[in-house]
């Protein structure tokens, strides 16, 4: 029997394809991810070619995913990388300004170009200033995370926190690290870098986490985030006014947890990959439906971009108008979380959802002493029947906001909450029930684990890290058995590629 090679087929996996992008748990990326970790055990005792080789499979993964636009990225890796060194070099605060000032503008025009020109055109012919055509502009995944990243290496080289590194193959790595260049987490050069040099040794200890972590993010992106995505919400997204309030309530319910389970399990991914790169990347979740308010949220959610804004917007905002006291904090805060919503994406419900949490914390800074005052005097404030109500309080603000997300438009997003309030007949929750008992089951399941004490998930990772590597292998292949057996399609887009 002969046996011949389809050689088109073959040169045609390694060649960009807008239709199939690479993505984590694809079976060309577990093939991928078996030459990356050859190679860099092969070099293990050699930095430069493990380093070199990293950045090659780095480069090729990004070009996977974006195509031309890899190009893109060179140029944001050089313009920083040089742009550092010459903030570095200029001793004239004049000069130092002036290439600070050129540096930002040149990364911030790319990304308003390719992620918001059409969105202002939209403005301008909303507003009747014009009648212009929308331009046909592929955004490049991931630009809106490595975009940020450059730009905290040269904020921190123009506030003198960090040096800038001599080696442009290192910066070169920071920006392309394929586990984290296409959603984060955002990671800073002052905590990547160091990493780079060092000798590649990975423990027992760091495979079992990274395990666990790979394990999780499987489930949370193709087992819950996929299936109740494809098979729920975006119908009722799409057309809520074919669904009675329960099923849209129901699908808000989903959305939150759709979301967090989309960006999550690429994140827990993401830093398994890296551990077993030997790389230990920024954590970017805490449980964050277990926020106690909304400023607890932020505190636990997309924590490298929390952070980020918190250096980089907020804290420089609130130093410019301190004078102003309080005013000056709401300027900063609404300042902070109307670059949130603009950064998620070209769209008013997105600028509409960042500026809907400003409003909550400024709401909670205006009535902080009135609050503390009313909970000392009737004595609930360390009370945990009072604790667990402000979980449910902040995670029925969270959801009911984070409909924004998915929404198309915010007339969309008006239908569903109406949907909900004056047709909601409760009598087609049993049915729903009986109808979608896997929907249901999932969307329970994924809260229920998301509420489970930390110190479960601290225990898990313990007991992973001191197993075998052949049961650790056994869990893993049983973990991808699992998300093959559920996929009942393509693999679906992680939501953050469009940011």
């Amino acid at each position: 029997m002969s046996f011949a090679i389809d050689w088109d087929k073959l040169l045609n996996l390694f060649l960009y394809n807008p239709r199939d992008p690479i993505l984590f748990g694809s079976s060309f990326f577990l093939f991928f991810f078996a030459l990356v970790l050859f190679f860099q055990f092969s070099f293990r005792n050699n930095t430069s070619l493990r380093i070199y080789s990293l950045i090659l499979l780095s480069v090729f993964f990004y070009y996977k995913a974006s195509g031309g636009y890899v190009m893109l990225l060179f140029f944001v890796t050089m313009l920083n990388y040089f742009s550092g060194k010459l903030l570095f070099q200029s001793k004239n605060p004049t000069q130092k300004n002036i290439i600070f000032t050129i540096s930002i503008i040149i990364n911030l025009s790319l990304l308003a170009y390719f992620k918001y020109t059409n969105f202002f055109i939209q403005i301008i012919n909303d507003l009747h200033l014009g009648n212009l055509d929308a331009l046909q502009i592929f955004l490049p995944i991931g630009i809106s995370f490595f975009t940020f990243r450059a730009m905290s290496y040269l904020i921190e080289i123009y506030y003198e926190f960090i040096e800038p590194t001599d080696s442009f193959r290192d910066f070169t790595l920071f920006i392309f690290f394929f586990p984290t260049v296409l959603m984060g987490p955002i990671d800073r050069s002052s905590t990547f870098l160091p990493q780079i040099k060092e000798s590649l040794s990975v423990s027992r200890a760091s495979i079992g986490i990274a395990v666990f972590l790979l394990s999780t993010g499987l489930i949370k992106k193709f087992v819950i985030a996929d299936y109740v995505n494809l098979n729920f919400t975006s119908r009722v997204f799409e057309f809520p006014n074919r669904f009675t309030g329960t099923e849209n309530l129901l699908a808000v319910y989903a959305n939150a947890l759709q979301s967090y389970c989309d960006f999550s399990g690429y994140t827990d991914m993401a830093l398994g990959i890296g551990l077993l790169l030997g790389f230990q990347l920024t954590e970017n979740f805490n449980r964050p439906f277990k926020a106690t308010s909304v400023a607890d949220y932020w505190r636990r959610w997309h924590l490298s971009l929390s952070n980020w804004l918190l250096d980089f917007v907020f804290k420089p905002v609130n130093v410019r108008f301190r004078r102003f006291r309080k005013l000056g904090l709401i300027i900063a805060i609404t300042t902070t979380f109307f670059c949130v919503g603009l950064w998620h994406g070209p769209n008013w419900t997105f600028i509409i959802f960042g500026l809907l949490h400003s409003f909550y914390l400024v709401f909670s800074m205006l009535t902080q002493k009135l609050r503390d005052s009313f909970y000392k005097k009737i004595g609930i404030k360390k009370n945990r029947l009072f604790r667990f109500f402000q979980i449910v309080f902040t995670l029925h603000l969270l959801v009911f906001t984070a409909l924004l997300f998915k929404a198309p438009s915010v007339s969309d997003a008006f239908i569903i909450v109406e949907q909900i309030f004056t047709f909601l007949k409760p009598e087609v929750f049993p049915q729903f029930i009986l109808a979608y008992p896997e929907i249901f089951g999932l969307i329970i399941f994924g809260y229920v684990i998301h509420f489970l004490p930390d110190s479960l998930e601290l225990k898990t990772k313990e007991l992973m890290s001191k197993l075998p590597i052949i049961s650790l292998a056994i869990i893993l292949t049983l973990i991808i058995w699992i998300v093959i057996q559920v996929k009942s399609a393509g693999m679906q887009p992680f939501i953050y590629f469009k940011f």
